[in-house]
């Protein structure tokens, strides 16, 4: 099943539809889909390796967009969604505290949380809840989310002729490690944030 689905993703990279599949995967993690867009644009990436910065200046566009979206539902929506969202994140009690660490450390957890593994869904919901500069949260959204995407295209451009014989050969293992990556990183938001 795996290796069918590896194989799709990668005959996608060939489809005249596969920016449009990989900035929509992009804008919805930044914004209510819990999947990043790595699992697609890693297989895409080495399947067309001259492709690869496209690809993540299309993940960049794409996900500082889907950011605004996430901005905008904590920023208009806080009295439906806003509550609700944080309270499933476990901040509910916590808003004046997280207001503070906003007030004065936000560019530094924008940065640090659009470069990992941590949702970037949080960090734009949250970013909107707390009214952080829209200016700035979007300055930072694209350093961050450029340097996380084209980092990976230059590591695909470098090694992905290894990394395609890795994923040929463990691809479902790829997919648990991400599945892990995605879980742990609401876990260590809802503990650290």
């Amino acid at each position: 099943m795996f290796q069918r689905l590896y194989h799709w993703t990668l005959s996608l990279a060939e489809s005249r539809h596969a920016p449009f599949a990989l900035g929509a995967i992009a804008f919805a993690e930044s914004s209510f889909f819990p999947l990043p867009p790595d699992a697609i644009l890693i297989p895409m990436s080495l399947a067309q390796p001259k492709r690869a910065w496209v690809y993540a200046l299309i993940c960049t566009i794409a996900s500082v967009a889907g950011g605004l979206l996430g901005y905008a539902i904590g920023a208009l929506l806080f009295e439906t969604v806003g509550k609700w969202l944080i309270s499933v994140y476990g901040y509910g009690a916590r808003v004046d505290e997280m207001r503070a660490l906003y007030a004065q450390w936000g560019w530094a957890v924008i940065i640090l949380k659009g470069f990992t593994p941590i949702p970037f869904k949080i960090v734009t919901i949250t970013s909107g809840l707390l009214a952080y500069s829209l200016p700035l949260f979007i300055a930072l959204s694209v350093l961050t989310r450029g340097a996380r995407f084209f980092f990976l295209a230059v590591l695909l451009q470098r090694y992905g002729e290894p990394i395609k014989a890795l994923l040929d050969k463990y691809f479902a293992w790829f997919l648990l490690g991400l599945a892990g990556l995605v879980v742990g990183g609401f876990w260590i938001a809802a503990r650290a944030f």
